[in-house]
């Protein structure tokens, strides 16, 4: 994959582990984009965070990491926009077929259910899978059919 920057988010209760999947992001030589949060003691709402990555990613070719608690609500809410293609995961295997079943940009996890070393493998994972297309290009295809319908 030829990716020059990653954006990456959380909330207070995922700042600690965004701090070190940015520095980990740093170490394969990708430009980590910090949207924050800055704090993990600041009680902070997860929608804000998946609205920020949605501003800034605007391109399909765009990438991104979003971390909350669980993992759960971030991804809901990064998926409810049309440029997103938000990908709860919990292992290697989930990340690989993310990007190569489903062309997911954007990786999520949760900080209460992932180690550091999990979440550093899945990073590596996700962003070394290339997407497979054939067959799953035709139904990534009915996902923005589905966004145009509904003007998401």
């Amino acid at each position: 994959m030829n990716i020059d920057k990653i954006f990456i988010a959380s909330d207070h209760a995922g700042f600690e582990l965004k701090e070190e999947i940015k520095a980990f992001l740093k170490t394969l030589n990708f430009d980590a984009i910090d949207l924050g949060t800055n704090d993990a003691v600041t009680s902070v709402d997860y929608p804000d965070f998946a609205n920020l990555m949605a501003k800034n990613i605007c391109q399909a070719e765009e990438y991104g990491i979003l971390i909350c608690g669980t993992g759960i609500g971030i991804s809901i809410a990064a998926n409810r926009h049309k440029n997103l293609r938000c990908a709860l995961c919990h292992d290697t295997y989930t990340a690989t077929m993310a990007r190569e079943h489903n062309n997911a940009n954007v990786l999520c996890f949760g900080a209460r259910t992932t180690n550091s070393e999990d979440g550093k493998q899945m990073v590596k994972t996700f962003f070394s899978t290339e997407f497979a297309g054939g067959r799953h290009a035709r139904r990534v295809d009915k996902l923005s059919c589905c966004e145009a319908k509904n003007d998401l």
